[in-house]
């Protein structure tokens, strides 16, 4: 709660941590919904926005609001499980590699300089054509976590490799501290801030690749997400139909998550930073 509270007191924080919680609230709400958005024509086709439909219905006869609150979940679950697994593997290749040096330092970093080069759109690209029907929000998820690790895992090395040659680490060592206890308490610590800035990115980047892969065809297009809803609504012609709604809706979301993200990601990385944690120090001496 501390931690929050100091958070809240950087305004781009606190107007990335509202919309957050609002789009979390809308997904949490999608258990509620009275329709079955895998069923087409439940309610009147192409209604605009009204009291009774909030924001208006679309062309497959599907309530806006309900089918927008179902794909607010699926892209955040689908975010969550790429980021989450990104980050084990980024953690994992990143410490060892780090610590170790030599042979498995280059093994390891062949394997991550191999991930980096590999055009990801390309591949994605293939990938949906190749699974399109068998994706889901769970498989595309694992999908985006075991090409979204590279990156990250080489920061951790960097940091790795320069804890490695700090006094503590050799004193821990000579005192008989074993390894993976030195790695997990001793250094991931001094790793988290990379971990926690690099996993909102990462949640970044893997909502853009659901929303390309989804505008192209290329993933489950029954599975509503903010990807699929644009593709439905541009595949119908909505802004050329005057339907503004339609696609009004995934649009100004996924630029609300984006631009959330993108500060919640900042933010989290200026509060992390040791020298900003210090100028803050300093300050609030200075205001005593």
């Amino acid at each position: 709660m501390v931690v929050l509270k100091e958070l809240l007191r950087d305004g781009k924080f606190t107007f990335a941590f509202i919309v957050m919680c609002i789009l979390i609230i809308l997904a949490i709400l999608s258990f509620f919904s009275p329709y079955d958005l895998s069923i087409w024509n439940v309610v009147p086709r192409d209604l605009p926005p009204s009291a009774q439909y909030i924001l208006g219905t679309n062309s497959k006869g599907q309530d806006v609001f309900w089918e927008m609150t179902v794909a607010i979940r699926n892209s955040l679950l689908m975010a969550v499980i790429a980021a989450f697994f990104s980050r084990l593997i980024a953690i994992a290749v990143g410490l060892l590699a780090g610590f170790k040096g030599g042979r498995t330092d280059r093994i390891f970093m062949s394997i991550n300089d191999s991930f980096i080069v590999l055009p990801m759109l390309p591949i994605l690209i293939l990938l949906g054509s190749i699974l399109k029907e068998r994706l889901n929000t769970v498989s595309l998820g694992l999908i985006l976590a075991v090409f979204g690790w590279a990156w990250d895992a080489r920061l951790i090395r960097s940091q790795t490799l320069s804890l490695r040659e700090r006094e503590f680490t050799n004193t821990a060592l000579l005192s008989g501290q074993k390894v993976y206890e030195l790695i997990f308490k001793e250094y991931l610590p001094f790793v988290i801030p990379i971990i926690s800035a690099t996993a909102i990115n990462n949640m970044f980047w893997s909502v853009g690749m659901e929303v390309t892969l989804a505008i192209l065809g290329l993933s489950n297009l029954t599975i509503p997400t903010l990807g699929t809803m644009m593709h439905w609504a541009i595949s119908y012609q909505a802004m050329l139909l005057g339907y503004w709604w339609w696609i009004a809706t995934p649009v100004v979301v996924s630029v609300l998550l984006f631009v959330s993200l993108y500060l919640l990601s900042v933010s989290v990385s200026q509060y992390l930073d040791p020298r900003t944690r210090m100028q803050r120090i300093g300050s609030t001496k200075v205001v005593k």
